[in-house]
């Protein structure tokens, strides 16, 4: 059984929204929702447990009671860090899961392909990410903002979600973090601190992570570039119907001028 934690209980103060950011809409649909759609188009998904703020919870239940085919879900107060806010999922993840992805609910243009393939190496070595090379050169700064060094980028990668985890693996992560009072970036990070291995999965560069008003924009381009394929699909396929309805009709017609010019009719 796989199951995905979403957190999304951050406020987004670089968003400069005034609301959770996951509420904001693209293109007219909650960023929240398209991130439970995506999620829920992948047939290897189980259940999906959302953490929101505690204030957040009723209102983002009755939300997403009204989704279409939307998998199983159950929503949980999340915490002051994303850290927490994923620890309070995990204890609401079923106890027949054996696999538990950790995606960003500012994450919705992530493809299926994606969380398909997390979820399988996550199955086969215990723990995978998502990620894409580097495409730009990273220097590593000290405090007075003087470089120091330049790490060769082709072992750079930017780090992604989903994170997949066996679901033992992850819980003692977590616990060893808080016991030692660890504070990590992301998922991944306490589970390398165990000494596991982490598989790296290729994702794709639209993928963004929607942080600020900017990355909104990115986004709805995305989008709009995805509708007007989908409606450019639509048009040829409604043009091939109408040449082969009128290829039929002109084959359909030669028929009877040969028959009435036989005096077959």
């Amino acid at each position: 059984m796989v199951s995905v934690v979403v957190p999304a209980a951050g406020q987004g103060k670089r968003m400069h929204a005034g609301i959770n950011k996951t509420f904001l809409t693209l293109l007219g649909t909650p960023m929240l929702v398209r991130t439970m759609q995506k999620l829920s188009a992948c047939s290897k998904v189980d259940e999906i447990i959302v953490a929101v703020g505690e204030d957040e919870v009723e209102g983002t239940r009755k939300l997403l009671e009204h989704v279409p085919n939307i998998k199983p879900f159950a929503i949980v107060a999340g915490g002051a860090e994303r850290q927490d806010s994923v620890a309070n999922g995990l204890r609401a993840v079923s106890f027949e899961a054996d696999i538990v992805l950790v995606h960003d609910a500012a994450r919705p243009m992530v493809s299926v392909e994606t969380i398909e393939k997390v979820i399988d190496a996550a199955k086969e070595t215990g723990a995978a990410i998502a990620a894409v090379p580097a495409k730009n050169t990273i220097k590593v700064v000290d405090e007075d903002g003087i470089v120091e060094s330049t790490p060769e980028r082709a072992s750079l990668w930017e780090v992604q979600t989903p994170q997949g985890f066996k679901k033992d693996m992850l819980m003692e992560a977590y616990q060893n973090a808080y016991a030692e009072k660890f504070l990590g970036t992301d998922d991944a990070s306490l589970v390398e601190r165990l000494g596991y291995p982490v598989k790296v999965v290729m994702s794709d560069y639209r993928n963004i992570k929607i942080t600020t008003p900017e990355d909104l924009l990115t986004a709805e381009a995305f989008l709009g570039s995805d509708a007007l394929d989908s409606a450019k699909k639509g048009l040829d396929e409604a043009k091939k119907g109408i040449d082969d309805a009128v290829s039929f009709v002109a084959e359909k017609a030669e028929e009877f001028r040969k028959k009435w010019k036989d005096g077959t009719l």
